[in-house]
């Protein structure tokens, strides 16, 4: 489900900043802020968020998902997923269909490996955009392919994001975050209900 790759990945690339060699002051300004919330959200506390994506000739929804470490869980209009770094569980809800695929494969999402993020690949900056919050600015390096720059914006007091607009091949679209909240995330959040569900059909990928 290209939905959850596509905000997992936007995130990862808006939060997972490392250090490069002769970084700036600003870029390493940039990498102090953003490595303190990455470390917690896709670390050993976790996190949750509510998104709001409208990309234009490829989909428009909304939904809430809950990270930690490698293990997430996803809901929206369409789909609910978990994925407990073993098994992926998606389900259609209006098909009442449930899919499983291994955690770790691409064959889940023909979509998955166009948002995987490489830190080395981008450059990066930060700025004080006054009344709007701080803005982080992300550049791909020549020759990267999937996203081409991505644009975060961070609420002042807290430094949690609150909308990540980015450019995609000739395109651009903001998703925008609510309900950003860290920790309180256990491992029940990403186990499959299966006795919820006995009334769908199955169809197992693995």
């Amino acid at each position: 489900m290209k939905r959850l790759y596509i905000i997992i990945g936007i995130l990862g690339l808006a939060l997972g900043i490392q250090a490069q060699e002769q970084e700036t002051p600003n870029a390493k300004q940039a990498h102090r802020i953003f490595m303190d919330i990455y470390g917690k959200l896709f670390g050993e506390e976790g996190g949750t968020l509510h998104y709001k994506v409208n990309i234009i000739g490829i989909y428009k929804t909304e939904g809430t998902i809950w990270m930690r470490q490698k293990k997430s869980k996803f809901i929206d209009e369409r789909y609910i997923a978990w994925n407990d770094d073993v098994t992926y569980y998606r389900l259609e809800r209006k098909k009442n269909r449930v899919t499983i695929y291994d955690a770790h494969s691409d064959e889940r999402d023909k979509y998955a490996t166009k948002f995987k993020f490489e830190p080395d690949n981008y450059t990066y900056s930060i700025k004080d955009e006054k009344k709007k919050g701080i803005a982080i600015t992300l550049k791909a390096k020549k020759g990267v392919k999937g996203i081409k720059e991505a644009r975060v914006m961070l609420e002042r007091n807290t430094l949690t994001p609150t909308s990540i607009r980015i450019r995609l091949g000739i395109f651009h679209t903001t998703i925008k975050i609510s309900n950003f909240k860290l920790g309180g995330i256990s491992d029940e959040m990403f186990k499959f209900p299966k006795e919820q569900y006995k009334h769908c059909e199955y169809v197992d990928k693995r």
